[in-house]
């Protein structure tokens, strides 16, 4: 029985796109959200052995969010060489059957048994029967099926990753059928990110179908496995780490490999029913400068994916510096908010990144404005982060101030030189 959607127009294919973009990008911050959670010491109440164990964990965990990264680049590719624009946003957590199918729900979750299982329900091949965790039972219903005719895009029920991504593949093939590569492949090539600028070999340029195959193909054998073949995948490695886990948990039952994180917001977001708020202030000072410098992140890579008159070293700084982000920023803060307290509303927990999303478009479309905006932002954000620190002693938060300083005056150097040479019009 073919279990494909229906994609029959340029339009439903960039929603479908969008919607693979969103799932990619969520997948990478529940990724990330418990590998911040795992404690990192052996006063943590852990042992040797089981110290051990959470480090090697956490090295499967976030390569895997680094893969959902690449994932979410190829995403960008494949929307950009239809002639649509990449999609860098999504809903903020939890999103329990609102925007996806209901059978697809996502929220932040700390290390441990509950979150494995959703994690491998989530990257499960498809054809394959499993459950998710017990905190996310189904509910809503399934869309209705759309008939073909719509000359609007519509969102379809699909169970798993790999089955979109195959409906998109089928709904290329479609397309190309009807108008011809050249017809379906409008976007310029120029604006194709490469392997070479992300560091990332895997990463396929889409010019035709036939690249467009690669790197779908590329995307569902690493999430769920080549045809069968899923040891090595995403669902392969968190099912054995899995194994693991309960493994040392019948040796002692008191082993918790994470701290009591909660991904807790500082104010109420607009999308989302129900949440936990933060009552400490010091750790919704953490939690703002977290979320301002993961939105500064999505407005660099956008500026990126865009390739409005951005010269060859405009775009290599904007990519290096956001990939470089994510690791000297994004997550030494992540790791600190697991580490400072809720506050009175919810005694005895940590708290965690909650990667909201604030706005609404991170677009930034006029090349000298974009820069402007992008020195500014981060800018304010080496200033907040030299107003958090005095709040507490914490070395992550003075490096972050040092990081995004430097950051700064590298971007601020890098277009005064670039202006210089050439004066645009």
């Amino acid at each position: 029985m073919d279990n494909r959607l229906v994609v029959d127009s340029r339009e439903e294919l960039m929603f479908l796109l969008c919607e693979a973009s969103e799932l990619e990008h969520m997948l990478m911050c529940e990724y990330l959200f418990a590998a911040f959670s795992l404690k990192q010491r052996l006063d943590e109440d852990l042992t040797p052995e089981q110290l051990d164990a959470v480090r090697r964990w956490e090295r499967v965990v976030t390569g895997v969010a680094v893969q959902e990264m690449l994932h979410l680049a190829q995403a960008s590719n494949l929307m950009t060489a239809i002639g649509g624009l990449p999609h860098l946003r999504h809903p903020n957590f939890p999103q329990r059957a609102k925007y996806y199918p209901p059978s697809v729900q996502l929220a932040l979750m700390p290390f441990g048994e509950h979150a494995l299982q959703h994690f491998v329900y989530l990257e499960r091949p498809e054809g394959l029967e499993t459950t998710d965790a017990p905190e996310f039972d189904i509910i809503g219903t399934d869309f209705d099926s759309p008939t073909g005719t719509e000359i609007v895009p519509v969102p379809q029920s699909f169970t798993t990753v790999g089955q979109l991504y195959r409906s998109i593949e089928q709904g290329l093939r479609t397309l190309v059928a009807r108008y011809g590569e050249r017809g379906v492949f409008i976007g310029p090539p120029k604006a194709q990110a490469s392997g070479d600028v992300f560091r990332w070999p895997e990463l396929v340029v889409v010019t035709d179908l036939a690249s467009a195959e690669r790197a779908i193909e590329m995307v569902v054998e690493q999430g769920e496995g080549a045809r069968g073949s899923w040891e090595d995948a995403h669902y392969g490695r968190f099912l054995r780490t899995l194994r693991e886990l309960r493994e040392l948990k019948q040796r002692d039952p008191a082993f918790d490999p994470a701290r009591p994180v909660l991904p807790a917001y500082v104010r109420a977001p607009s999308d989302v029913e129900r949440f936990d708020l933060l009552s400490d202030q010091r750790t919704a000072a953490v939690c703002d400068l977290f979320n301002g410098s993961y939105e500064a992140l999505l407005e660099m890579l956008l500026r990126f994916f865009l390739h409005v008159r951005d010269s060859d070293d405009e775009l290599r700084e904007l990519a290096d510096t956001g990939v470089g982000m994510m690791f000297s920023l994004i997550a030494p803060l992540g790791h600190l908010l697991t580490t400072l307290p809720v506050g009175p509303s919810a005694p005895g927990r940590t708290a965690g990144p909650n990667f909201e999303i604030y706005r609404r478009s991170y677009l930034l479309p006029h090349h000298d404005a974009a820069w402007a905006i992008i020195r500014e932002k981060l800018a304010e954000l080496a200033g907040a982060c030299q107003r958090t620190a005095e709040l507490f002693t914490a070395p992550e938060v003075g490096a972050a101030h040092a990081t995004l300083a430097t950051t700064e005056q590298q971007l601020r150097a890098l277009v005064e030189s670039l202006t210089k040479q050439v004066i645009r019009v």
